[in-house]
């Protein structure tokens, strides 16, 4: 490994924290509104980031043109996020404040992400809730009309608005409708069942993408002025997650293969709610919301090997280890401590069910306190999915969870005006690593997402333009030739291989390494192991994967193909940014630096920065650019919620 030195520039703005965002709208150059017009942008993803995004650029006037894998952009993986989104509106008159929720998320990352990013993403979050009011949001009111509130962890106030256990579905109709006027009115084009393979460069700057038409197999170019990547997070990278199925990093990693900036991939959340694996075939994990954890108790028995059932083990033998370790937050202590609990608990032959996986999330006495109907009220549609899919009624009997892979917080680098280090190339939401550090408390994904969509990118894209002479690009630039034949050349590779694997069983065995070694705990030699056999992985991909059909037709062995590909390269790069991390953070969890009470032990002298990787092709290591993180507004400190 190489360390670069290479100064990146965050373009963070100067004067007070609570000025930064005010200053720098003033000082952000303008693109006229008759001139908006002659502008193009490139949207790919459809999610809240991504929708937003394109709704918003739209309506200013500019040409956008949007991509999506789904067949509708309403299908997009945000309506799979159901608890809630954070806001600091004070609205239950408990105490928050902009300044609050800004402390809740630094100390959330564990100290790990850039102090003004964090800033601005609490200072907008009230203005995401009118607007997604005015746009119709159906949110939970109180009986006098106000919108209502509950809590999630690591915070001890209530500032998640929700909508039943369906907010983000609600957020992404409220995005889609916005969107869908743009695209009657033809401001937006849109893309349904495209996936993109290629970014285009020219003279250091994005002028486009390649895609592919899964449907029709057609390889296609496309120009604008600039792109922007809203592609979401790369949690399938653990084959088992929480994420749909078609989620993947491709658009991001094949970025990242032209130069641009991976920030921080071992920074991976594991969730501690979600149904525990039941078998060896099962393909995907499902998420019980983090909002259960406001009336549920997590306890598992105090005795090792104890199969009662839960009915018949006393209070007095039942062990509430969230509320025993950490009491002033209890069951909504933060989702990297609340996982490593479970995990530990298990680990010492205490896990509950069949395979002696899971722990108990038990609404007993929420339901003797408040009532069945209430509860019904508040996550009625959560206990239904989860006596679909367990047979199990969570009314009479706990539910039975377990940590899983879901959110990521690495990503693709991006300057306090969401660019990367090439011009003209945006990341938002989930697919950069500006604002979450290393762990994301519960509900602020889908904030982002909006955030960086309605309120930051629309601004700061217009500075750009306004800033760099615009490009007669066109797709016949030799750029989008080349660009194009890497594209063709990758899908006759992998149709050609004709071996005897398929690209799921690739994606299993490479899913279960990064798991075991790069998961819920980390260690040097564990490191050393998968950095070690995933390149043996990948030369027997490239060797032995069976594609069948064609490249002109639906081909979903196709798709999973170039995905899995991507996932191998991007597997050993979080190995290798882990194992270069010598210290605990956040969901980055070192066995070799833990405190006696086994909680993260952080290196501030060291490693208080972002790792950026450079990648220098599949078969080198990749070079590692630092950015230093300076806390001025807040105090660097131990973090505990004991």
């Amino acid at each position: 490994m190489k360390v670069l030195e290479e100064t990146l520039d965050a373009r963070i703005p100067d004067g007070p924290i609570d000025q930064k965002w005010t200053r720098h709208q003033g000082e952000l150059k303008l693109v006229s509104p008759n001139n908006k017009r002659k502008y193009s942008v490139i949207v790919v993803g459809t999610g809240l980031a991504g929708g937003s995004a394109a709704a918003t650029l739209a309506e200013l006037g500019y040409n956008v043109h949007s991509f999506c894998y789904q067949d509708s952009p309403r299908r997009a993986h945000s309506i799979a996020a159901q608890g809630g989104i954070n806001a600091c509106k004070n609205y239950q008159n408990d105490g928050d404040s902009v300044q609050r929720f800004f402390i809740d998320t630094i100390k959330g990352g564990d100290f790990r992400s850039r102090e003004a990013n964090v800033y601005r993403l609490t200072e907008l979050s009230t203005n995401i809730i009118d607007q997604c009011v005015a746009q119709g949001v159906p949110f939970a009111r109180e009986y006098g009309g106000t919108l209502d509130n509950r809590s999630f962890g690591g915070a001890q106030v209530s500032r998640t608005f929700y909508a039943r256990g369906q907010t983000g579905q609600q957020l992404l109709l409220g995005c889609y409708q916005a969107m869908m006027r743009q695209v009657h009115a033809g401001k937006i084009t849109m893309h349904p069942r495209t996936e993109m393979l290629e970014l285009v460069i020219a003279n250091g700057r994005a002028i486009g993408i390649i895609t592919r038409d899964m449907v029709t197999g057609k390889v296609e170019k496309h120009c604008a002025d600039a792109v922007v990547l809203a592609t979401g997070g790369y949690g399938n990278v653990f084959y088992l997650s929480t994420n749909a199925k078609g989620c993947n990093v491709t658009a991001a990693f094949r970025a990242y293969q032209q130069g641009a900036y991976f920030s921080n991939p071992c920074y991976t959340q594991i969730h501690p709610t979600c149904i525990p694996p039941h078998g060896e075939h099962q393909s995907k994990l499902t998420l019980m919301s983090e909002s259960l954890r406001n009336d549920g108790r997590v306890w598992v028995p105090k005795k090792v090997g104890d199969k009662r059932h839960p009915d018949q083990i006393p209070d007095n033998e039942r062990d509430y280890y969230l509320e025993r370790i950490y009491p002033s937050y209890g069951n909504l202590a933060p989702r990297d401590i609340s996982s490593r609990a479970a995990k530990k608990v298990c680990d010492e032959g205490r896990g509950v069910g069949p395979s002696g996986v899971g722990v108990y999330l038990d609404f007993r006495d929420a339901i003797n306190r408040l009532g069945q109907k209430s509860i019904a009220a508040k996550y009625g549609n959560l206990f239904d999915m989860y006596q679909r899919i367990t047979d199990e009624d969570p009314y009479k009997v706990p539910m039975r969870i377990y940590p899983a892979s879901h959110y990521t917080m690495g990503g693709l680098w991006v300057d306090y005006n969401l660019m990367s280090n090439i011009p003209g190339l945006f990341v938002i939401g989930e697919a950069n690593f500006s604002d979450h550090g290393a762990n994301r408390l519960g509900a602020s994904a889908l904030l982002q997402g909006l955030v960086d969509g309605y309120f930051v990118l629309p601004y700061t894209i217009g500075d750009y333009f306004a800033r760099f002479k615009k490009l007669d690009a066109s797709t016949d630039h030799p750029e989008f030739d080349q660009a194009e034949a890497r594209a063709k050349d990758r899908v006759r590779t992998l149709l050609s291989i004709n071996g005897k694997r398929t690209p799921d069983s690739f994606h299993r065995e490479l899913g279960k390494i990064v798991w075991d070694k790069c998961g819920m705990a980390r260690n040097a030699d564990g490191l050393r192991e998968a950095i070690a056999k995933i390149p043996e992985i990948r030369q027997e991909f490239w060797e032995n994967v069976k594609v069948t059909g064609s490249g002109e037709e639906l081909n979903i062995a196709l798709e999973q193909a170039g995905r899995v590909a991507d996932f191998i390269e991007l597997g050993e790069l979080m190995c290798r940014d882990a194992l270069a991390r010598e210290e605990s953070c956040g969901g980055h969890f070192r066995e070799e630096h833990q405190t006696e009470e086994g909680e993260a032990l952080r290196d501030d002298e060291n490693f208080c920065h972002v790792s950026n990787w450079k990648s220098n092709g599949p078969d080198a290591e990749p070079d590692l650019v630092i950015e230093p993180l300076v806390f001025e507004h807040v105090e660097l400190a131990t973090r505990s919620y004991k």
